[in-house]
């Protein structure tokens, strides 16, 4: 059987992996804001599929809306809690709060 000159494995590099893991998750990033550091995460419109008060204007971000989760990256209570009281917020109220 003749030999395969093919490179095993799934031909990518881990420079690459970690791109794919950045565009998987929405490229998140931590901001210093209202005293405290905040993970943004932002949501895309074909990720948007529930609907969610925005604590900033108050309004519905409907489905289909892209826009951003943020939640505390220097909680005292623990990342699991800081996790829970993530807010959904419009890309533009976060950038005005």
């Amino acid at each position: 059987m003749p030999r395969s000159n093919r490179p095993r494995g799934s031909g990518r590099s881990a420079e690459e992996d970690d791109d794919l893991t950045r565009l998987l998750t929405g490229w998140r990033r931590t901001e210093v804001r209202r005293g405290g550091s905040w993970n943004v995460q932002p949501i895309g419109e074909t990720q948007a599929t529930k609907e969610y008060a925005c604590p900033g204007c108050g309004k519905a971000i409907e489905p289909g809306v892209a826009h951003v989760v943020t939640w505390r990256a220097d909680g005292v209570l623990g990342d699991a809690r800081d996790l829970a009281d993530r807010r959904h917020w419009h890309s533009a109220c976060w950038r005005l709060s």
